[in-house]
């Protein structure tokens, strides 16, 4: 997993409360497991007025020009801007998975749904929580200005806007970590490979006759 340490991003407007996980990525992409090719397909129905099917082209698909990451100004955007309760419904793993495919590092909402915000860390995805009250503010910014850009510092915990507002943010001290560092649970695992296989051989050792039956 990619170490995440600061990030200066175009933002792009998800301007709406409880968007599910179905939503993110609908239930027909969930086939594959590869972590990888989902951006094309995030939010789909929503920028797209046809259905999607996995391994369809998007390239002539019929877009949605009234949804804002269609627009030319969101082109590129890294930072997602959403509501309250984002990431709610269904437990998957896609989700983040599709945020990341398609470019996104950091999402700033109000709430996120319990297991969509685990998920985010585990992929190296960034979700801020701030106020309602920020994120009205965000909101009412990146409407004013074509090009808004946010500067996220996760040492110091903090987003900064470019008029020069700083609003901080919470964080568990072990995700925190683990995001600066690139580590997932995998990653986790990793670091005590030495132990393990210690053990492992201890194990072998002393009871040689279960270890002789495993292949």
């Amino acid at each position: 997993m990619k170490a995440f340490t600061e990030h200066r991003g175009l933002v792009g407007p998800m301007d709406r409360a409880n968007v599910d996980t179905d939503m993110i990525i609908p239930k027909q992409f969930l086939k594959s497991i590869k972590r990888s090719g989902f951006g094309p397909n995030l939010f789909d129905e929503l920028r797209y007025l046809d259905e999607g099917q996995p391994g369809k082209d998007c390239s002539n698909r019929p877009v949605n020009h009234n949804f804002p990451l269609n627009q030319d100004r969101y082109k590129g955007a890294s930072v997602l801007l959403a509501r309250k309760n984002f990431g709610c419904g269904s437990s998957r793993e896609h989700a983040p998975w599709a945020l990341e495919d398609y470019g996104f590092n950091v999402v700033i909402a109000p709430s996120y749904a319990d297991i969509f915000y685990n998920n985010c860390f585990k992929n190296g995805l960034l979700p801020v929580v701030l106020t309602e009250e920020q994120v009205d503010i965000l909101f009412n910014e990146l409407a004013a200005q074509e090009g808004y850009q946010l500067s996220i510092d996760l040492p110091s915990q903090t987003v900064t806007t470019d008029s020069g507002q700083i609003f901080s943010f919470e964080l568990d001290e072990f995700r925190k970590e683990c995001l600066l560092n690139g580590l997932d649970e995998i990653g986790l695992t990793l670091q005590d490979a030495d132990r393990i296989k210690h053990y492992e051989a201890e194990r072998a050792a002393q009871h040689p006759w279960v270890f002789g039956v495993i292949k």
